[in-house]
């Protein structure tokens, strides 16, 4: 029998296994929450800390007046826990460090956030709350990302949103506190959430995905979630997945690049290279100064011409076109008609002349119907 095969006869025998230290732990029991965070007990560590520990952090001077008024609050906070902290104005540092009555290890590394926290602008009753177990926090470096400043302040701007309305949608979804100041971003809240909260920040200022878009797959995941026929299964059927668009971007209008040439441009000719090509460098002053007079007097006349003619112009009756041309139409129109009538009398004229008539019927018709008309018409005739 191999030392890793299980006897039939003792099914309950764990398997052995040849590495050395490669065996079954105490705390490999599934009924053990790893991930839950147990409050610290006094209890655990009676003896308290061998060694003082102590941080700093430096403050910018706009936020020495704030941490004056809530120090008194802060250093409240920390005497339950057995730290020690100290506010110098002179250097613009917070200092904590801590004492005999410290018994949580881990509560210095809580009171360092804690000043960091302060430093970056967020306020005293939310930076408190860093000190409990369930509470975690991370800063965001920013200021690196983007290198052209008015980039960096638009995309900025697109994480807070109008009215802090993103910030805030960001918060519900994530659960986490988070406050955008400067160069950096403070968040608060569970592992999980700081976590989606670094992401999000990360791919706004890096332009990647604008935070609507995350905040329509975090609305997603949490209806997901909420439904346990999907808790188990995977979501990314479900989420949607969107594409960078990019813009057209106006083309830079690039200059005609002229043929090489070894030689220079000619030189211009001067004024007086002009004079003596026209030949007025050889005439005298007098003769200078009466071509000159003679060509002012006639740029004169043309200037004083175009001005009475703009003043004639305001004077002219303006063309009565449109009368003229409806007299025009009218005169074409009784031509046309008077024509067509002509045309349609002709051809009255040529479909009579063009019928065959016969002359006995209608002669027959009148005799048969009564002879004595005829003898009244020929009596009348005789008076």
């Amino acid at each position: 029998m191999d030392a890793g095969e299980v006897t039939d006869n003792n099914p309950d025998e764990r398997k052995r296994h040849k590495g050395k230290h490669d065996k079954p732990k105490p705390w490999d029991d599934e009924t053990i929450d790893h991930w839950k965070i147990e409050k610290f007990d006094p209890s655990w560590n009676e003896g308290g800390l061998l060694e003082m520990s102590s941080f700093s952090t430096l403050f910018p001077q706009y936020r020495e007046k704030y941490l004056q008024e809530a120090w008194p609050i802060v250093k409240g906070a920390l005497k339950e826990y057995g730290i020690s902290c100290e506010l110098d104005l002179v250097k613009g540092s917070m200092t904590v460090s801590t004492t005999r009555k410290t018994k949580d290890p881990y509560i210095i590394v809580k009171s360092r956030d804690l000043i960091k926290l302060l430093s970056r602008s967020v306020p005293a009753p939310q930076a408190i709350k860093i000190l409990n177990d369930e509470m975690q926090c991370d800063i965001i470096k920013i200021g690196g990302l983007v290198r052209n400043k008015e980039k960096f302040v638009k995309r900025r701007q697109r994480l807070v949103g109008p009215n802090s309305s993103t910030l805030k949608a960001l918060e519900i979804l994530t659960g986490c506190y988070i406050l955008v100041q400067g160069n950096s971003v403070a968040s608060m809240g569970s592992f999980k959430g700081l976590k989606q909260v670094r992401r999000i920040v990360e791919e706004c200022m890096l332009n990647k995905m604008h935070p609507l878009y995350n905040i329509k797959v975090l609305m997603m995941r949490r209806d997901l979630a909420s439904n346990p026929e999907l808790a188990n299964e995977n979501w990314d059927r479900f989420l949607p997945k969107f594409k960078k668009k990019n813009v057209k971007q106006k083309k830079v209008k690039s200059k005609e690049k002229k043929e090489y040439t070894p030689f220079p441009p000619p030189p211009q000719p001067s004024k007086i290279d002009m004079q003596l090509d026209s030949g007025e460098y050889f005439l005298s002053d007098k003769k200078k100064s009466a071509k000159k007079w003679q060509e002012r007097q006639e740029k004169q006349a043309e200037k004083t011409a175009e001005n009475k003619r703009k003043r004639e112009e305001a004077f002219k009756p303006p063309e009565e076109a449109a009368m003229q041309e409806q007299v025009k139409n009218d005169k074409d129109d009784i031509v046309a008609m008077a024509t067509s009538l002509k045309n349609k009398a002709k051809e009255f004229g040529n479909r009579k002349s063009g019928d065959k008539i016969d002359a006995e019927m209608y002669i027959a018709a009148t005799s048969s119907s009564s002879g004595q008309p005829s003898k009244k018409l020929k009596t009348k005739k005789n008076k």
